[in-house]
């Protein structure tokens, strides 16, 4: 089980309705950092994802969830900051597999492909894995952070 205590949280407006089911589904365990956006009203999900990358970088949370219409564009802007590892998974498998193996950091959503039943499980499942220390996933997570440079 993940010691995670501090997550952080943001979308664009087509993401604001998950993000506000997601944040309340963890708001008993966490403490959830909600970076907006506040409403349903169109934004530009790269301020949101800039806002929760450096949120990340300084410590601000351990781990991030970022949420738009396919989770896509929200990812890519996402991992634009040296430090973030963010994937769209839209299975619990790929949830897991990425913090264990690639150190998967954030963790991206599309509101308008994955029910929100299946979202919680896909939380669930990123927020208790546990990044592995094998030599291996370390050595190729190191190869990854080589590529920042």
């Amino acid at each position: 089980m993940s010691k995670l205590k501090k997550i952080a949280i943001a979308s664009d407006h087509a993401g604001f309705s998950l993000k506000e089911l997601l944040k309340t589904h963890l708001n008993s365990r966490f403490e959830v950092l909600d970076l907006g956006t506040n409403s349903e009203a169109s934004v530009d999900y790269p301020d949101y994802a800039q806002s929760l990358a450096k949120a990340i970088l300084s410590k601000q949370a351990e781990r991030g969830i970022l949420i738009c219409g396919s989770g896509v564009g929200i990812g890519i802007a996402a991992n634009k900051f040296k430090g973030i590892r963010a994937a769209i998974c839209h299975d619990t498998y790929s949830a897991h597999q990425g913090v264990e193996h690639d150190h998967m950091n954030v963790l991206t959503l599309g509101a308008r492909i994955i029910g929100e039943e299946l979202a919680k499980e896909v939380v669930e499942t990123f927020v208790n894995a546990v990044p592995s220390q094998d030599e291996r996933h370390l050595r190729r997570v190191s190869k990854v952070e080589a590529l920042e440079q």
